[in-house]
């Protein structure tokens, strides 16, 4: 696998335009967009309504790529490899890159990549299937207090946003659940629809993608989600619970402070158009606005919220 990574790397090393040009005429060609994940999951979803404004906004289309692996990591560690001229960006995601060296050697450090602009976030969520007993949050918890131990959340991954999601709610609820992590968003939610677990931290967009076959109790945004406008807000039911999987645009660290902050410019005017956000919103996801100027900010607030959820997974001391 990494061979055929470097091997594209090295493709777009070759492709590199020599001839320098300014920022702003960029960008004068398309652009090519890496997803380091599985296409299908929100990463790609929300990078494939990016695509389709890309060429609205710059001129030039974006061509997505995929390069999953190690959760991501394996084509993090190769970013600062490719050329920063701007022209190749990848997607990024919270919390995975400030947990992921936490928990070990990764090939790179949080402090290694540079995101220029996060777009959306994805928020967890509780879901039990249709036919749960559960038509409400204060009945799960109510439940949960009577059987310690008993009710288990199906998630995706150990150390993963719902991970994290489900230790802050048994905190703050005084109760003991089981989390049991899966691999992806997908085979969590078959748990859940199949019975296997009581109930699941998911992220909000699985609601869109399941319909009816789940019911959702409670939600980690700010506000209600316009998709979901029935469901009250973990901060509506009395729990400090917002937040969810973060994702955004980085460029190699060679990539000039110009080219970062018109890379993010992009994303940002992107992100104000009616059709993205339509799309964006009946989809689950949660828009955001961080561009490169609030980054070092916003990353540090984060890296410091998730060590001390690394603290309450085991994965630091």
């Amino acid at each position: 696998m990494r061979t055929a990574l470097a091997t594209i790397f090295a493709g777009l090393l070759a492709s590199t335009p020599l001839a320098a040009q300014s920022v702003e005429d960029f960008p004068s060609q398309p652009m090519t967009y890496i997803i380091p994940f599985n296409a299908g999951g929100e990463s790609d979803i929300s990078a494939r309504f990016q695509q389709s404004e890309w060429e609205n906004v710059t001129g030039h289309q974006v061509i997505i790529q995929y390069q999953p692996g190690a959760g991501g990591a394996q084509a993090w560690s190769q970013l600062n490899s490719l050329p920063g001229d701007g022209y190749t960006i990848m997607g990024i995601n919270l919390p995975h890159t400030a947990l992921q060296p936490l928990e070990g050697s990764v090939g790179y450090a949080t402090e290694d990549l540079t995101p220029v602009h996060y777009f959306h976030y994805t928020p967890d969520a509780i879901f039990v299937r249709a036919q749960s007993e559960f038509t409400s949050l204060e009945q799960l918890v109510e439940f949960a207090k009577e059987n310690p131990g008993l009710v288990t959340f199906a998630g995706s991954g150990s150390n993963s946003s719902n991970n994290l999601a489900a230790i802050r709610f048994n905190e703050q609820a005084g109760v003991t659940t089981t989390y049991v992590p899966f691999s992806g968003t997908g085979p969590s939610i078959t748990a859940v629809l199949g019975g296997s677990t009581m109930a699941g931290f998911n992220y909000a967009t699985s609601g869109v993608s399941q319909g009816d076959a789940m019911r959702m109790l409670a939600v980690a945004s700010e506000e209600r989600l316009e998709a979901f406008p029935d469901v009250p807000t973990f901060k509506e039911l009395g729990y400090d619970i917002v937040g969810g999987a973060y994702r955004g645009v980085a460029v190699p660290a060679s990539t000039s402070e110009e080219l970062r902050q018109r890379i993010s410019d992009i994303v940002s005017e992107i992100n104000a158009q009616p059709a993205f956000v339509e799309k964006m919103e009946s989809a689950g996801f949660v828009l955001t606005d961080i561009g490169y100027d609030e980054m070092d900010e916003f990353v540090a607030e984060r890296v410091e919220e998730y060590t001390a959820g690394a603290k309450a997974l085991g994965i630091i001391q």
